[in-house]
C-alpha cells in the first residue's frame, strides 16, 4: 500500500487480514513518523510502545493460526489522553494529576482492545478539555498540520491532528461542545459524536480519577480518514454500561436510505445569530449545491427552534455540566462576584457565571426545556432524515491561550464576534443528544484551509448519518493529506 499512512482504518484492517502487511510492521511505521513528524505539530503526547509491540505480535500470531481477535484486528491506533487506559498516563491536561497512571482501561477503550486493536498512543487536548484549541501545562501546544500557526480545534485536536498527519490508523475522541467534530473539521477529517448513552464515558478522567457518574452533554466517539471508519468504530464503542448489560441491549437501525436521492435533506447553512464566515459558507453552498446535483432532495431551511434559543439554553446546561471541576472558593467567588451584579445584566459573562453557580431547580427546569425541544425536533425529522449545517463559523483560528474565554472575540466577515460562538452550530447536537458528524468538503480559496459540513440526524439514526457522510465523500473533495506530512 503506497499511502499507507492516510488510508482509511476499513483498508488497513483488510490489508492486515490479507497478510499484506503485518500489525508489527504497521505499528513500527508509525511509530518511526510520530518520531519524525510529531515534534512538528505535538499531537501525540504518551506512547505506550513495550505493551504496544506485545499486543501486535499477538495479533500476528493470531492471524498465522487463522484466529480473528475482531473487527480492528491488529490496527495500530491511538486515543484522547482523558481516556483511562492501563499502565498509560492519564492527566486530563490537569498538572495536579500529572503523575496519574491508569491501572484499568475506559470502557470505550477496552472495546477498543477487545475488537483487536493495538493502543499505542495518547493525543493532546486541553486541560478537563474544556477548550477549542489543544494545549495544557503538562503536555505543551498542538498545532494544525495545514497551519503551524494555528490551533487544531478542540479538545480533541490532538486526535484530529495525528490523523491528519497521518500518525495513527483511528482515534477515540470525546464531545460536549463539538470536541470531536470541530477540530475534525479545522483539520480535514471525519468525526462522529454519536447519539446521547450509545457510547460508554465511564473512565473520561473528570475531576478525579474513577469516577462513575456520566456528565451531562459528554459523548466519546470515533475520528478517522473515511466515513466508513466511523462505522467500524461505532460497531465496536457502542453499548450499554456492565450494569445495565443485565437486561439492555442496543441495536441502531440501519439508515434510512441507501441512495442519495433518497434522502430528504434540510440545508440550514447560516444564521444571524452565529454568522459563518464567506470563506466557509461558499465552500458549503458548494457542497449543498454538488448534492443536488448528483440528485439529492434538499430543502434550504433552519431548523424548528431559533439557533438563538437553542444556543442559549444549551450554554446553560454546558456551564453546568462544565461546574463539576470547580473548587469550593471558585464557586464562592462566583457568586459573590454576581451578588454585586444587577438580577437583569445578561452579558456573556454574567450569563456563563450564573450557569456555573445555577440551583439544581434551575437545572431542572432547563432539563425539561431541553426534552420539549426534543420533541420539536423529533417531529422535525419525520419530515426530513438529515440536517446539514456549518460546524464552526470559521476555519482553524490562530493560536489564542487567553485565560478568559468569555473575553476571547473571533473575528468573522470582518466583524469582531464572541469567541463562543465556535460551539453554536455543534452545540445543536450535544444539547439534543442526537447524532452528528463533520465530513471534509474542501479548502478555504486563498488560506487552503479545511472545513467540514456538520450533518445531524434523529436520536438513535447514527448509521443514517453515516450513510448520508458516505454520499457526501463521493462528491467533495473529502480527506486530503496535508503538505507537510505527505513524506
Amino acid at each position: 500500500m503506497s499511502d499507507l499512512a492516510f488510508a482509511s482504518a476499513t483498508r488497513l484492517v483488510a490489508a492486515l487480514a490479507r497478510k499484506e502487511l503485518s500489525s508489527t510492521e504497521l505499528l513500527d511505521y508509525y511509530l518511526e513518523r510520530v518520531a519524525r513528524l510529531n515534534l512538528t505539530i505535538n499531537a501525540v503526547v504518551v506512547l505506550d510502545e513495550e505493551r504496544a509491540r506485545e499486543a501486535a505480535r499477538a495479533a500476528d500470531e493470531a492471524i498465522a493460526a487463522g484466529r480473528s481477535l475482531g473487527p480492528l484486528h491488529g490496527l495500530p491506533m491511538t486515543v484522547k489522553e482523558c481516556f483511562d487506559a492501563a499502565g498509560m498516563r492519564t492527566t486530563c491536561g490537569a498538572p495536579a494529576f500529572a503523575d496519574n497512571v491508569s491501572s484499568h482501561d475506559a470502557d470505550a477503550v477496552a472495546r477498543l482492545r477487545a475488537a483487536g486493536a493495538v493502543v499505542f498512543g495518547k493525543t493532546n487536548l486541553p486541560i478537563w478539555c474544556r477548550e477549542g484549541q489543544a494545549f495544557n501545562e503538562v503536555y505543551g501546544t498542538t498545532s494544525n498540520p495545514w497551519d503551524l500557526s494555528r490551533g487544531p480545534g478542540g479538545s480533541s485536536g490532538g486526535s484530529a491532528a495525528a490523523l491528519a498527519a497521518g500518525l495513527t490508523g483511528l482515534e477515540l475522541g470525546s464531545d460536549i461542545a463539538g470536541s470531536i467534530r470541530n477540530p475534525a473539521h479545522t483539520c480535514g477529517v471525519y468525526g462522529l459524536k454519536p447519539s446521547r448513552g450509545v457510547v460508554s464515558q465511564r473512565g473520561i478522567l473528570k475531576t478525579r480519577p474513577g469516577a462513575l457518574a456520566p456528565r451531562d452533554l459528554v459523548l466519546p466517539g470515533p475520528l478517522a480518514r473515511s466515513a466508513d471508519d466511523l462505522e467500524l468504530a461505532l460497531d465496536v464503542l457502542a453499548g450499554p454500561i456492565e450494569e445495565d448489560r443485565t437486561a439492555w441491549r442496543l441495536e441502531l437501525p440501519p439508515p434510512r436510505s441507501r441512495e442519495l436521492a433518497d434522502f430528504r435533506v434540510a440545508a440550514w447553512l447560516d444564521d444571524p445569530w452565529a454568522p459563518v464566515d464567506a470563506t466557509v459558507l461558499e465552500l458549503l453552498q458548494d457542497a449543498v449545491s454538488a448534492l443536488e446535483r448528483a440528485g439529492a432532495r434538499v430543502e434550504r431551511r433552519p431548523g424548528p427552534v431559533a439557533l438563538e434559543t437553542s444556543d442559549r439554553l444549551y450554554r446553560h446546561l454546558l456551564m453546568g455540566a462544565l461546574s463539576t471541576g470547580l473548587a469550593d472558593e471558585a464557586v464562592a467567588g462566583i457568586d459573590a462576584g454576581l451578588a454585586q451584579l444587577p438580577p437583569a445584566a445578561g452579558d456573556l459573562g454574567a450569563r456563563h457565571r450564573r450557569g456555573l453557580v445555577q440551583r439544581h431547580r434551575d437545572w431542572l427546569g432547563a432539563d425539561e426545556e431541553r426534552w420539549q425541544m426534543r420533541r420539536q425536533w423529533a417531529g422535525f425529522f419525520q419530515d426530513y432524515d438529515v440536517l446539514v449545517c456549518p460546524v464552526w463559523t470559521l476555519p482553524a483560528i490562530p493560536h489564542d491561550q487567553s485565560p478568559d474565554l468569555d473575553a476571547r472575540v473571533i473575528e468573522v466577515n470582518g466583524v469582531t464576534r464572541p469567541y463562543w460562538d465556535l460551539v453554536t452550530w455543534a452545540g445543536i447536537a450535544n444539547l439534543l443528544g442526537l447524532p452528528a458528524a463533520s465530513v471534509p468538503i474542501g479548502r478555504t480559496r486563498g488560506d487552503g484551509l479545511p472545513v467540514g459540513l456538520q450533518i445531524i440526524g434523529p436520536y438513535l439514526e447514527d448509521r443514517t448519518v453515516i450513510e448520508f457522510a458516505r454520499h457526501v465523500a463521493q462528491h467533495v473533495p473529502g480527506f486530503e493529506a496535508p503538505p507537510g506530512f505527505r513524506a
